[in-house]
């Protein structure tokens, strides 16, 4: 057996120099440490890479599509500080050509670009360094007649391996697709269970289940070809990876109503917040799904400028564990915009939840339909990018979804075209939703809007985006979530004691 030679002191000189670089994470503070012999509490920094992906816009020969990408300035329109390495973004298609669409060159500016027909792939998107804290991208598609007529917006959105979609149909006169976009350079293996209101509905053999979704490709699956013998209005579709990760949104295309996208609700939790519900909506329609195995007995609540009431006959909605519930709402909102607050009816017993609702807007053969999915609050800041110049074209809607008050700053960026940044902070009380009128002087082109919580209580946002077209009220609805532009750093610490045990 060949002896192992004796370490030297050049050795163990070099194993000091390493073990004394170690985060002394859980180690008793060192002389001149916290006296109580904590750890200092972790930094927070820049991130310095994010990735987003946004779905194929649209399958309509006619369809015309904006692409706006954005990354906020830090506070007092600088950089983001301690953010280093390489500074680019790109969006390119989700293609094995990966032709780049946009690339923005500078924090605090919004970059755009178009495209039209029903070529336009998915996207892939990755900005880094001094970017990428807050890189936001959202894509606007409008189609002007036909069966899929009317305004498509989706914010670009961080790939995962679970989704729920509260909302979706597998109904005659519905047209529901699932698109499915892998970033990645391996494949994914992707899960489609549909949920009715008498619980999970059987599939056609096999469908739904181990679907392969191609290195950097895109694929869109019909929810009714998962489900062929079913005809339901309202479903809660499930999105589930069994390997790898995607982005994952549904586009609806509704006859004679008109078409959206309905993006993935928040995670499961007790209380939700559907914000930013538009003012003149003629119906609104919600519907829940327990994913637990306890039933939910919810408590609506709609937050407008003036406090929160309860609808009249629809007060409470109970929702069966595993089965999709629903409840039509009417013109709920009245003439002002307001948010949707679900909550339990007894704090003692709560089961997570998953909601959306279903908006139309118009009458008749002039109707359009939008949705809002429950959403999380924008925390320290989120931001909305393609918000339009002309008067009503954009409104931005904040509720304050606790028991606290809430100060918040609005701040609006140039446009893609030119034009000065505009900010204003405001209170929003609790319990209310406020209408905040932001813009940039002179703006030409799309700019961006970015929230910040200033101190109080959670704050709630929601973007929506009007491009009326011969008589229709054509619209769509993105609801803001914080944009995790920093990530926790642990402190770092030498420790020699470590030698010693």
């Amino acid at each position: 057996m060949k002896q192992r030679a004796p370490l030297t002191l050049a050795a163990v000189t070099a194993a000091l120099a390493a073990l004394t670089g170690i985060a002394a994470l859980t180690a008793p503070a060192a002389p001149g440490g916290p006296a109580d012999g904590k750890a200092a509490a972790a930094a927070r920094m820049p991130v310095e890479r994010s990735l987003l992906v946004c779905p194929a816009p649209s399958s309509s020969d006619i369809a015309d599509t904006t692409y706006t990408a954005f990354t906020p300035a830090a506070t007092g329109g600088t950089p983001a500080a301690g953010a280093t390495g390489q500074v680019s973004a790109r969006l390119l298609g989700a293609t094995k050509d990966a032709k780049p669409v946009l690339e923005p060159k500078e924090p605090g500016r919004p970059f755009g670009a178009t495209a039209s027909g029903a070529d336009a792939p998915a996207l892939t998107g990755v900005a880094e360094g001094l970017l990428a804290p807050g890189w936001t991208a959202q894509q606007t598609t409008k189609v002007s007649v036909g069966r899929a007529r009317g305004v498509l917006g989706a914010g670009c959105t961080a790939p995962g391996t679970d989704f729920w979609f509260p909302g979706a149909a597998v109904a005659k006169g519905r047209e529901d697709y699932v698109h499915l976009t892998n970033p990645d350079d391996a494949a994914a293996v992707v899960d489609i269970t549909l949920f009715g209101p008498d619980g999970p509905l059987k599939p056609e053999a096999g469908a739904g289940e181990n679907i392969r979704v191609d290195p950097r490709s895109s694929k869109a699956v019909l929810l009714s070809s998962v489900a062929p013998a079913t005809q339901l209005g309202d479903v809660t579709a499930h999105v589930t990876t069994r390997a790898g990760r995607v982005g994952a949104s549904v586009q609806v295309a509704e006859e004679g109503v008109g078409a959206d996208w309905l993006p993935a609700s928040t995670d499961p939790a007790g209380s939700l917040v559907l914000p930013g519900i538009p003012a003149d909506a003629v119906s609104v329609r919600l519907v829940a799904f327990v994913p637990g195995d306890q039933d939910a007995d919810l408590a609506l609540r709609l937050a407008g400028p003036g406090g929160s009431i309860s609808p009249a006959g629809s007060e409470q909605l109970h929702v069966k564990a595993g089965m999709t519930a629903s409840a039509d709402l009417g013109d709920l909102t009245r003439g002002e915009p307001g948010s949707l607050l679900l909550t339990p009816v007894d704090a003692k017993r709560t089961s997570p939840v998953v909601a959306a609702v279903r908006v139309v807007r118009g009458s008749g053969a002039k109707q359009e339909l939008g949705f809002v999915p429950a959403a999380g609050p924008v925390g320290v800041r989120a931001t909305v990018a393609d918000n339009r110049p002309e008067e009503n074209t954009t409104v931005l809607a904040l509720t304050a979804s606790g028991t606290q008050d809430a100060k918040v700053r609005v701040t609006a960026s140039p446009g893609t075209g030119g034009g000065e940044a505009a900010s204003q902070e405001l209170t929003v009380k609790a319990g209310t939703t406020q209408r905040a009128a932001v813009a940039p002087a002179g703006a030409k082109g799309s700019y961006a809007l970015t929230v910040e919580t200033l101190s109080g209580g959670p704050v709630h946002a929601a973007r929506t985006l009007s491009l009326p077209h011969d008589g229709i009220a054509m619209f769509t609805v993105q609801t803001l979530s914080d944009d995790r532009s920093t990530v926790s750093v642990p402190k770092a610490a030498q420790d020699l004691s470590i030698l010693t045990r």
